[in-house]
């Protein structure tokens, strides 16, 4: 959780084709207000997929 004043929180990343929450990264709330998506490894799975920003 992000503390009062700060802009950067954490935030959970889902794999978009089995919807499993495996990572976890940190962003800056005010810089970038739209959903990260980054292609990483799922090991559900078991190859690289889109993993989407969950709110």
């Amino acid at each position: 959780m992000a503390k009062k004043g700060e802009a950067r929180g954490i935030i959970n990343l889902a794999c978009t084709e089995c919807q499993e929450r495996t990572y976890t990264s940190s962003k800056n709330r005010k810089n970038d207000s739209q959903r990260l998506e980054l292609k990483k490894y799922c090991p559900r799975c078991h190859h690289h997929t889109l993993h989407r920003e969950t709110r």
